[in-house]
C-alpha cells in the first residue's frame, strides 16, 4: 500500500512517520482493497487553540472508488485515530454493499433467528414450583 503524507503546519509535520504507521496498521487487513492512502492535516485556525486539528484520509480503491473521510480533534493523534477507524468501518460498509446476495441473506437470517426462539420456547413443558409450607 502506498501512504502519501501531506502537512503544511510545521507540528503536523512531525507525525508524518507515526501517520504513515498507523495507517498501515488499521488498513492491513484491507490492504488488497486499497492500493492508495492520502494523509492530510491542516491545522484550521492556526496557534489559536481549541478543537481545530484536522485530518483527512482519502482512500483510493480500484472497486468502490475514493472514499474520503474527515475529522478534528484538539491534538492531531486523536484526529488521526478518530479518522482512520471511520475509514475502515466506513470502506468495509461500502465494499459489503457492492457484494452480491448481500442485502438478500441479511433479512432472511433476522427472520430466522425468532423463528427457531419461538420453537424452542413452546418445546417443554411448563412445570409449576409449590413451596410446601
Amino acid at each position: 500500500m502506498q501512504v502519501v503524507f501531506e502537512s503544511r503546519d510545521p507540528q503536523g509535520g512531525n507525525f508524518r512517520a507515526l501517520a504513515i504507521r498507523r495507517v498501515r496498521v488499521v488498513m492491513r487487513r484491507l490492504a488488497w482493497l486499497v492500493p492508495r492512502a492520502k494523509v492530510t492535516l491542516s491545522d484550521v485556525n492556526g496557534p489559536r487553540g481549541g478543537v481545530d486539528k484536522r485530518c483527512q484520509i482519502e482512500l483510493k480503491t480500484d472497486s468502490v472508488g475514493s472514499v474520503v473521510i474527515t475529522a478534528m480533534a484538539r491534538d492531531w493523534r486523536a484526529a488521526l485515530e478518530v479518522a482512520l477507524a471511520r475509514a475502515a468501518r466506513t470502506l468495509v460498509r461500502v465494499w459489503r454493499r457492492g457484494q452480491p446476495g448481500a442485502m438478500s441473506a441479511a433479512p432472511t437470517l433476522a427472520l430466522e433467528a425468532p423463528a427457531r426462539q419461538l420453537a424452542h420456547a413452546g418445546a417443554g413443558r411448563a412445570r409449576r414450583f409449590v413451596a410446601s409450607a
